[in-house]
């Protein structure tokens, strides 16, 4: 048809119009993520200034209520680590696992059961995954150090351990149903012609499934261990909130403290001191933990990319 240039015009600033509102809207995520980091670095760098990185990173001492206080978060960090750590090795095996499983070995009928329940997971509020390690986990783990060998005890059933077992199944919708997803994007024709070719179930399954879906996988994991650092209340209350390095620092048994569960614990108290320095090193953990997310990020994606090119041949 042909149109005139008013129809032309007209046409011409709908989309123009269409094209700003949907720029608009894509840009507010990344204009939220810009915000909230400008606003936690910038009451974060006054602690930086006034006390510095050597004591809060290098120094165990955690004593904000003491004169002087003290800001070592050394330990604090050893136990974000440690929690997550032992969460990610307990839930990526189990999720990608099941994943795999649901994918390409249950019933279609049984599959569509089961990934509703696990999901369901996910919508169980973290305050009573808290409950739940306190009532029922801690004492089932302080109960099991009576059957360990003399030179191994479990002073509380509140520690790193009990921590980990619950993040770790906290993680596990997440892990399972992008893993589950990305292995079902492989696609059908993918698996015939790995069958066609005569390769065993086995065979299609990690030889040609999984190297098909590797960046979701990745991603799937990476998801898990993002859901695992950031969680808040089950360290609150399962972990056992004290500020020390385990001896040896692989000791699950012992109690820990995370960075997470120190910014909720300690915000009520820094609220009253608005502007001092106990404020303010909470905002400096709080940009830790951000810049442990885009770290985890970047390399996700710097190995998605690699990936990538190595199935392309490059």
């Amino acid at each position: 048809m042909l149109l005139s240039p008013a129809a032309r015009a007209r046409r011409r600033l709908a989309e123009m119009a269409g094209r700003g509102v949907l720029f608009a809207v894509t840009s507010v995520a990344a204009l939220s993520v810009l915000a909230i980091i400008f606003f936690i670095a910038r009451d974060a760098l006054p602690f930086f200034t006034q006390v510095g990185m050597r004591e809060f990173f290098l120094s165990t001492e955690w004593y904000p209520s003491h004169q002087p206080p003290q800001f070592g978060a050394a330990a604090i960090f050893v136990g974000t680590f440690l929690v997550t750590a032992a969460a990610v090795v307990l839930a990526v095996p189990i999720g990608l696992f099941a994943a795999l499983c649901m994918s390409d070995i249950l019933p279609f009928g049984l599959r569509q059961l089961l990934k509703p329940v696990i999901e369901m997971l996910a919508a169980i509020p973290s305050v009573v995954y808290g409950f739940f390690a306190l009532t029922v986990v801690a004492p089932l783990v302080q109960d099991a150090g009576r059957w360990l060998p003399g030179d191994i005890q479990i002073d509380s059933g509140v520690n790193a351990l009990t921590a980990s077992l619950i993040l770790g199944v906290m993680a596990l919708p997440t892990i399972v149903s992008v893993s589950e997803d990305a292995l079902q994007a492989a696609g059908r024709e993918l698996r015939e012609g790995s069958y066609a070719l005569g390769a065993t179930r086995a065979e299609t399954l990690f030889k040609v499934v999984i190297p098909a879906s590797i960046s979701g996988l990745f991603s799937a994991v990476l998801l898990g261990i993002m859901r695992v650092m950031g969680e808040t209340m089950v360290v609150w209350m399962a972990s056992g909130n004290a500020a020390q390095i385990p001896k040896p620092w692989y000791n699950l048994l012992l109690p820990v403290r995370t960075l997470t569960a120190t910014i909720a614990g300690d915000m009520g108290e820094a609220d009253q001191m608005t502007g001092s320095t106990h404020y303010h090193v909470l905002f400096a953990m709080g940009l830790c933990l951000l810049l442990m997310s885009f770290a985890c990020n970047l390399a996700g994606e710097w190995v998605v990319a690699r990936q990538r090119k190595k199935l392309r041949g490059g």
